[in-house]
């Protein structure tokens, strides 16, 4: 089935803070694999979860996480017996997802990633009195695309799709249609805490919902979901995490058709009943973030 057919809180944002690398250690940071299906895994360590296609065709990286944790990813490539990195995909530009680039991009590798990504990394971006410089010249992408792109690798067919984005404007969705497999990148984060939506970077809650629901259409209840964040994932959990974030655009929507302010959005803790715990994103965060969206 071809599935290509069937879319101001990042000033205080630490996932996407280049000199968060040199302010954290990242010696103890242990890098885990997982083999979710014949020739792919996911490995597991600090930032965004990486996705692997392996065979005898090479290996295809989606997502590299912080950059001094690249020879540790390149071990654990090692142990499941896959060759050097031979492609790179980017499923958005944070540095928590693309810190390893300009290592992998050095090494060899060919970065493809969507058109925003390339422009996002290339150019600085302002996150409130601090400025993100580009990223240098061997970590950017150099194959983008608007909508897709389709890789015949390792007995797959392997899809980029971006379908409208919504966590930034950027987003790829990466679906392996053989082996059932979507990797989902930060358009769902299975962490506690609320959704992060980067509005300064494009991103819009109602991109994200629209995006989400292309996904859960293209995927079926055996389709293993790779998140951004946090441990394996299904398809029923996709569709929950989905009706979360509409029933909290809801109660946002009311209180902004209500005349209120954001400050008394927030106030109101319209979200207080929904249980998500502590993360890296809050309650107020994500009440600001789907405001915004609506004031887009």
């Amino acid at each position: 089935m071809n599935r290509l057919a069937v879319i101001a809180l990042a000033a205080t944002a630490p996932l996407l803070a280049v000199p968060v690398q040199a302010q954290r250690n990242f010696d103890d940071v242990e890098i885990r694999t997982e083999q979710i299906a014949p020739g792919v895994a996911v490995l597991f360590g600090a930032g965004g979860n990486i996705g692997v296609s392996y065979g005898e065709d090479g290996t295809i990286l989606i997502d590299d996480q912080f950059a001094p944790l690249s020879e540790k990813i390149e071990t654990a490539i090692a142990t499941l017996g896959a060759s050097p990195v031979k492609y790179v995909v980017n499923t958005h530009w944070h540095g928590d997802h693309t810190g390893g680039n300009e290592h992998f991009g050095k090494s060899g590798a060919t970065i493809f990633a969507h058109d925003n990504v390339r422009v996002r990394m290339s150019t600085p971006q302002q996150r409130g009195d601090r400025v993100i410089e580009p990223s240098a010249k061997d970590a950017l992408p150099v194959v983008t695309y608007g909508q897709g792109l389709r890789f015949h690798q390792n007995d797959d067919v392997i899809d980029l799709a971006y379908v409208g984005g919504g966590h930034t404007d950027g987003d790829s969705i990466v679906i392996w249609n053989n082996a059932n497999v979507v990797h989902m990148g930060d358009l769902y984060f299975k962490i506690p805490g609320f959704p992060f939506v980067d509005v300064a970077s494009g991103g819009s809650v109602y991109n994200l919902m629209g995006t989400l629901d292309v996904a859960i259409a293209m995927i079926d209840d055996q389709t293993k979901v790779i998140p951004g964040h946090g441990p394996m994932s299904n398809k029923a959990e996709l569709v929950a995490y989905r009706a979360m974030i509409g029933a909290a655009v809801s109660r946002v929507e009311a209180l902004n058709e209500g005349g209120k302010t954001l400050e008394e959005a927030i106030a109101a803790k319209p979200l207080s009943d929904f249980n998500r715990g502590e993360g890296f994103i809050s309650e107020d965060a994500f009440v600001t973030a789907i405001w915004r969206s609506i004031e887009d």
